[in-house]
């Protein structure tokens, strides 16, 4: 999870020099140099029309992306960025997601408190500016408000006319979020196909509460790609994951990804791993299709 331990290892993997392929993702957006510098998100140009939305939902009006084929009605996923909130690079994301055939919500996590950006600009995660003003917003984010915002962001999904409300749908999570895809599982069986975490913090403990007791009531396929610092900081989460599919009896793609560091996924992160990204995000969509082509 982002902590200060994860900041150690970013600056022990730049002292030990470290490639990290930081690059200024907005600019790049703006400058039209995107597909030159991340050649992966070329192929979802021109293939997608996107709509920037508002959902309602029971704490208020949240700040979405809607990302989809310019034609045609398609299995619908949500996708909740990290503790950093949606920008430009989640947002690309989900076009990318989208020119593979779905529509794609892309939720602004923190809509309770601010819309648009997360940070004011001059402050960066995980400055302790930045610390202090996300750490109330992400206290907002329990078990029982983001299943409330799934639902929301389901009702508005299955009332778009680029979406097959009859389909499974799929939650993705990065970072703190990726046990919001576990919860919405759990919560909406008949309805949640597919999920899928990237560097989840805190999927599976030996805690009584812990996110990975609820697999038991869920109904979904699952990739669950873990950081390589990750697991060695939690050893424990990989085989309490495996175990508790194994017991659910579900499909589930559990790996622990060498070589990368928490955070590695999305292309602005500074331990970006483009290779393993990649990887990581073909593994996803296998999961996606098997879900939610059901």
């Amino acid at each position: 999870m982002c902590d200060n331990h994860t900041e150690s290892d970013i600056h022990d993997f730049k002292k030990n020099g470290g490639q990290l392929n930081r690059r200024d993702f907005s600019k790049l957006v703006g400058l039209g140099a995107l597909s030159s510098a991340f050649p992966q998100f070329a192929m979802a140009s021109g293939e997608v029309q996107t709509q920037q939305v508002m959902v309602n939902t029971p704490d208020g009006v949240a700040d979405c992306l809607l990302a989809s084929p310019k034609s045609g009605k398609h299995p619908a996923v949500a996708m909740w960025p990290d503790i950093m909130g949606r920008r430009a690079s989640y947002d690309l994301m989900g076009q990318r997601l989208a020119a593979a055939g779905y529509a794609v919500l892309v939720v602004n996590p923190f809509y309770r408190d601010v819309k648009g950006a997360a940070l004011p600009d001059g402050i960066s995660f995980p400055a302790p500016e930045a610390r202090e003003i996300l750490g109330p917003m992400r206290a907002k984010l329990t078990p029982d408000n983001t299943n409330s915002d799934n639902r929301a962001f389901f009702d508005f999904l299955n009332e778009q006319s680029v979406v097959d409300a009859s389909a499974p749908k799929g939650v993705l999570g990065y970072c703190m979020s990726g046990t919001f895809t576990m919860y919405a599982a759990a919560a909406f069986p008949e309805e949640v196909g597919a999920i899928a975490t990237f560097h989840g913090g805190g999927l599976a403990t030996k805690e009584d509460d812990s996110p990975h007791f609820t697999v038991a009531d869920s109904k979904a396929l699952a990739l669950h790609a873990i950081a390589e610092n990750d697991a060695q900081r939690s050893p424990e989460m990989e085989p309490l994951l495996v175990e508790a599919y194994k017991e659910a009896d579900l499909q589930a793609d559990i790996a622990v990804y060498p070589g990368t560091l928490h955070g590695w996924t999305p292309p602005d992160s500074k331990v970006y791993n483009e290779e393993q990204a990649d990887a990581a995000w073909n593994r996803m969509l296998k999961i996606l299709d098997k879900g939610l082509h059901a």
